[in-house]
């Protein structure tokens, strides 16, 4: 009878433990698609705003097609139902803007939603930065047009041969 227990004993013992691990795997793991989720979701912004910056309409509207995609597989974590109302609202904001973005090949027109656009992104930048990134709000004076970067140093994307260089930091996360 006590061999019994003692078998029983380690048996669960065992078991729980694989449980531990299997948790501990599957939480890393998930941790780890999270934060391949918010760099795509970044990298897409970032591209999106680089080829606004060399004029390259046709590969802003791929950005916009791509950003949409990433944003749309995103979830959003640990929030109250009000905040997570807030944020599903918009990201679908951003979403809208980004086709509002693929629909024209008009840069200027491009260039005018990503306004938009970049102060929404702003606000969510928190959800979305990846803990390996730097993010840094810009804002061009003359104009008031912000933009997010991930560098400090200016490139505007909405005045690139005018105004490349016009603008400062603002904020950064």
């Amino acid at each position: 009878m006590r061999n019994l227990f003692v078998i029983t004993f380690v048996f669960f013992s065992f078991l729980a433990q694989a449980q531990l691990t299997s948790k501990e795997e599957v939480t890393s793991e998930l941790a780890a698609k999270r934060e391949a989720q918010k760099k795509e979701i970044t990298n897409n912004y970032l591209a999106l705003k680089n080829n606004l910056l060399i004029s390259d309409s046709l590969a802003v509207v791929k950005n916009a097609v791509a950003l949409q995609a990433s944003l749309k597989n995103f979830k959003f974590k640990k929030l109250t139902l009000q905040k997570m109302n807030e944020a599903t609202a918009a990201r679908k904001e951003i979403i809208e803007l980004a086709a509002a973005i693929e629909a024209t090949k008009n840069i200027n027109k491009q260039r005018k939603v990503f306004q938009s656009l970049s102060v929404k992104f702003w606000d969510l930048a928190p959800k979305f930065k990846a803990e390996d990134t730097a993010l840094f709000l810009q804002v061009c004076p003359m104009t008031s047009a912000e933009w997010v970067s991930d560098s400090k140093e200016i490139k505007n994307p909405y005045y690139p041969k005018n105004m490349l260089t016009c603008g400062e930091v603002k904020a950064s996360l």
